[in-house]
């Protein structure tokens, strides 16, 4: 009887044929879609990051990454499992990393998304704490995703700070504080001769602030229930744009009073009450509950938690108003 070398191996050992090391290119390779840039990702010359990248191509039966003019895209293959790529790479962080109690000893790049206003408010103080109490951590800010997919669930994000009113079971929402709407317009601006009445806001010209360029709002609908219109003249993609566009220009726009506030004010823009009746906007922080007992991930919310609250104010100090955003 013929042993049972012929037979195929089992699941664990397949997996041991399998350098686990590659998963760590591929991601670098699948976020950076570019050789040179993975490769100083993570660390590896030039020419061994190519010789990985045939590898994985040999390992996966696909070319990954394909030239295209000067750049280099991903395959449909590529693009369907970069999102599994990352959450697999981020359970093995967990499974294996037990980060430190003490801060100061923590080495790790924590990765968060935020409306660019609250970048603006808060980004300066977080690497200040983070400096202070963690010079080991590099805190990687992005922009909100302009296709509103969490990424929470597949480990591409740490943290989501903003407006979250997503219902998802599986992530855990605290919420932080609250601001309020307030108008905002270039000094000597024709509307701020007179008091602004809702007739006068709705016929002045509006910027709307949004990453999607999205035209209309619940500023819209609020006018729309007293009969009024108001005239959107353009979209800007983000907060810090808006504000230079109507420090120029007869538009005016919205923010986030005590976010947006102080950048308004430090481009000599003036802020103004809007004659409607805008219900309050709350600002959270929203993370994956593989974080929770994490400590470098509990350092990262308690940071988050004590800056955004000593910028605007909490919940419950009575310090803060409603929101408000672009």
């Amino acid at each position: 009887m013929r042993k049972e070398a012929a037979e195929s191996p089992s699941p664990a050992g397949r997996l041991a044929n399998v350098d686990l090391n590659l998963l760590v290119a591929l991601d670098a390779l699948l976020a950076e879609e570019s050789v040179t840039a993975a490769a100083d990702r993570i660390g590896l010359s030039g020419p061994a990051m190519s010789r990985t990248l045939g590898r994985i191509r040999r390992a996966l039966g696909d070319p990954v990454l394909v030239r295209a003019g000067r750049r280099m895209v991903p395959t449909p293959r590529a693009l369907a499992i970069r999102s599994e790529v990352r959450r697999v790479l981020a359970d093995a962080h967990s499974l294996f990393t037990a980060a430190p109690a003490d801060p100061a000893t923590l080495e790790r790049v924590f990765t968060l998304s935020s409306h660019d206003s609250h970048v603006m408010a808060f980004g300066a103080p977080l690497l200040g704490r983070a400096a202070r109490e963690a010079p080991g951590v590099t805190l990687r800010f992005l922009a909100e995703d302009a296709s509103g997919v969490p990424s929470l669930r597949d480990g591409a994000l740490d943290l989501e700070i903003g407006v979250i009113d997503r219902n998802e079971p599986e992530i855990r929402v605290e919420p932080l504080m609250t601001d309020r709407m307030v108008g905002v317009a270039r000094p000597g601006h024709p509307l701020l001769e007179a008091p602004v009445t809702l007739r006068r806001y709705a016929a002045a010209s509006h910027l709307l602030d949004s990453r999607r360029g999205r035209l209309s709002g619940p500023i819209d609908e609020a006018l729309a229930a007293r009969g009024l219109r108001r005239r959107v003249v353009g979209t800007a993609p983000t907060f810090a744009s808006a504000l230079f566009v109507i420090a120029g220009s007869d538009a005016v726009g919205l923010l986030q009073d005590r976010i947006g506030g102080p950048a308004a004010a430090a481009l000599g823009l003036q802020t103004f009450e809007i004659p409607l009746d805008l219900p309050p906007v709350t600002i959270s922080m929203a993370w994956h509950p593989r974080h929770e007992a994490d400590r470098g991930h509990q350092w990262l919310r308690d940071v988050v938690r004590d800056m955004v609250r000593m910028t605007g104010g909490s919940l419950t100090d009575g310090t803060a108003g409603p929101l408000g955003g672009g």
